[in-house]
């Protein structure tokens, strides 16, 4: 293990909206932790961390890219986490293993969609953040206006620990007001040299303004600085910093940064700010988990003397290595050649090698401890979110969990030696990314892919033909419907199968309602003690499950269900688990084409940033696409529209969008809601799906 004490650990992600400077701010950091030793420019394709060549291509963040560096004898491992909705999984099960986070904001757009949604995710998890103002270079440049949104968008209280010196092509430094020094970057050297001077004297009086703001911000919540600024002695750089870093891992404030990462301004500060600031894996809480044995929670210390716990949080597949198991360590020591178990397979597996990631590079370690993000080799059964730890202390962390694939894709193999590849590397994909899922048609045998957007299923689809050498036909997306019912049925199902021996026999009484918007389904067993054995009642449960993925009408998934128990009978010889099962998915089938089965379609969050010369015309399209506006925020220089729309009305949004703002306008889109389709619609979903 590398000579670091757990102390000086960083586990951090960087997050915000896609183009807001995440990858060019993480190239700057490799480059001057010296990590790398030339800048890779996002916008020449030759970024370090966006390794992909779709990433490349395409300029954005796909997959969550992990490396580590070292500044001021602190290791720093970072998450380049994607900013495009279609990939919003890849920021949740990296926040889920990480200690804190820098929010990067561009200083001319300031809070976006996006932006908005992972500082969200990131509250979830508790996670302390600092925030990094970025590309305070660029024309429309207003610090002050991001830090307004900040509070009112994210409900979160910025300090400034930093203002800028200048803005647009005027932007030269920044004013430090923990050490009231300023400090100017040097372009020749590519910003790796800088000067510190005292604070100009033109924003003098500002950086003395916001001094006094920061004291009394901390004064909140330290007694001493409280004191001290009260009587008006002054208060040392390392007070200050230590009451800064307690107010962030507490959540009480979030100090705020700005620089330029394109111009080479503000990054060294803030990796100083990563050290000082965000907390190491010991001033976060201990991680909880499940005694596999006894049922009991336990929680784990970050410490080599406890057993191993550790969370799987991404898999991919290396085309030489093979598959990698990228992993946070909570506790414990995990060494090359040890046998690990895995919660969920209730299996013990032997790890072959551990990896210390630099985007797709690999450095063999002989072992790694707690705090530490390895990637793992040999584990062939892993998935996204097991839990691995000793075999003989086996625990189980708390799971992620996923939302559902909204878009489909039929897709079908060329010829038949891409048959059989074609499942393999489905199979691979829908391992690394939980949000892609696949399944067979049973009625037209046609195999569907579905994911959580037009550009999720584009990368997916580009990298199996090019990464995997599959040719494969695509056919048109397909909205991914859902089912429910609108009217309470009563059923009473016996199963009796008779056969030379064993026969079988189950007897249920269900009864089935619709449930709250969103809720999916509950089972409620109301059964009178005796009726049913107690050990055949997860069978009847299992069977209503099972029927729940086929629905009455064209076989999408029903959802938003509520299932009461009440009544059935057993035979002490034939009746069995499986005999309930068959009953309750029998029942289940023929109570819903009796309780008015009506279809649910996905409904997108959208927002839309527009010059105001395009204003109506844009708000008049969505309303064509039977969208609905919820609120228009006047921004300096554009116009946001925030509104809801059907996911069938949104295919190729984005290029018509494009079209009638003259390129000028861009949107983002998420899912955020299953809703009941009008009558209009209903109408000719049925008659598409030959439903009479």
């Amino acid at each position: 293990m590398e000579n670091i004490s757990i102390t000086d650990i960083r586990n951090i992600g960087i997050m915000a909206h896609i183009d807001a400077g995440k990858t060019t701010t993480t190239e700057r950091i490799l480059y001057y932790t010296g990590r790398v030793h030339q800048i890779g420019e996002v916008d020449d394709g030759a970024s370090t961390m966006d390794w992909m060549a779709q990433e490349k291509e395409r300029g954005i963040t796909i997959t969550s890219a992990s490396t580590s560096c070292y500044w001021k004898n602190h290791k720093i491992n970072i998450i380049d986490t994607p900013g495009h909705v279609d990939f919003t999984v890849e920021v949740e099960r990296s926040l889920r293993i990480l200690d804190g986070a820098v929010g990067l904001f561009s200083s001319v757009e300031g809070v976006e969609a996006q932006s908005e949604t992972v500082w969200k995710q990131a509250n979830k998890y508790k996670i302390p953040r600092i925030a990094y103002l970025n590309k305070m270079d660029r024309t429309g440049a207003d610090f002050d206006n991001v830090i307004n949104m900040m509070r009112e968008r994210l409900s979160s209280n910025p300090v400034r620990i930093q203002i800028p010196i200048g803005k647009e092509n005027y932007f030269t430094g920044v004013v430090d007001l923990v050490k009231m020094k300023s400090y100017i970057w040097h372009d020749e050297t590519l910003g790796a040299t800088f000067d510190e001077r005292d604070i100009p004297k033109d924003i003098e009086e500002e950086a003395n303004k916001y001094r006094e703001i920061l004291l009394e911000e901390l004064s909140m919540f330290d007694d001493n600085i409280a004191e001290k600024f009260l009587e008006g002695v002054f208060v040392p750089e390392d007070e200050i910093k230590s009451a800064i870093r307690k107010g962030t891992i507490e959540h009480q404030i979030v100090p705020v940064l700005t620089g330029s990462s394109f111009k080479n301004k503000g990054v060294q500060k803030l990796l100083d700010a990563i050290v000082y600031y965000l907390p190491s894996p010991l001033d976060v809480p201990s991680v909880i988990g499940i005694d596999v044995g006894s049922g009991k929670e336990i929680s784990k210390k970050p410490s080599i003397h406890e057993s191993l716990s550790a969370l799987v949080f991404k898999i991919a597949t290396d085309p030489f290595v093979g598959k990698l198991a990228y992993t946070r360590i909570y506790s414990g020591i995990l060494k090359s050649g040890m046998r690990v178990y895995n919660s969920r397979t209730d299996k013990t597996e032997r790890i072959s090698k551990v990896f210390d990631m630099h985007a797709k590079k690999k450095t063999e370690l002989s072992e790694a401890g707690p705090g530490e993000i390895i990637a793992l080799f040999g584990i062939k059964n892993a998935k996204t979110g097991d839990t691995i730890s000793d075999p003989s202390n086996r625990i189980v962390l708390e799971n992620l969990i996923f939302p559902e694939p909204v878009i489909s894709i039929a897709i079908e193999p060329r010829t038949k030696a891409d048959q059989d590849k074609l499942f393999d590397v489905l199979h691979k994909l829908s391992e690394e990314d939980p949000t892609f899922k696949t399944h067979v048609n049973k009625e037209t045998g046609q195999t569907l892919i579905s994911g959580m957007g037009e550009l999720h299923l584009e990368i997916i689809i580009d990298r199996m033909m090019r990464e995997f050498g599959v040719k494969a036909n695509i056919g048109q997306p397909r909205v991914a419907y859902k089912e429910t019912i609108t009217e309470v049925v009563i059923i009473n199902k016996r199963y009796i199968k008779q056969t030379g021996g064993k026969g079988q026999y189950a007897q249920v009484k269900l009864i089935f309602r619709k449930a709250a918007k969103g809720s999916g389904f509950k089972f409620n067993n109301k059964i009178v003690k005796g009726v049913i054995p107690k050990e055949f009642i997860p069978s009847v449960e299992e069977g209503v499950r099972e029927a729940l993925y086929t629905g009455p009408l064209a076989g999408f998934p029903v959802i938003d269900i509520e299932c009461d128990l009440v009544d059935g009978s057993f035979h002490e010889v034939d009746s069995s688990p499986l005999s309930f099962k068959i009953a309750s998915s029998i029942a289940t089938k023929e109570a819903f084409g009796k309780a008015n089965p009506i279809f649910l379609e996905p409904i997108m969050k959208l927002e839309i940033i527009t010059p105001e010369a395009y204003l109506g015309d844009i708000i008049g399209d969505l309303n064509k696409r039977r969208g609905r506006l919820e609120h228009i925020e006047s921004r300096k220089d554009a116009q946001i529209i925030v509104g809801y729309a059907p996911l069938s009305e949104l295919f190729g949004y984005a290029t018509d969008l494009r079209s009638a703002s003259q390129g000028r306008a861009v949107n983002s889109m998420m899912f955020d809601h299953y809703e009941e389709v009008n009558k209009n619609i209903e109408g000719k979903l049925r008659e598409k799906f030959g439903i009479l």
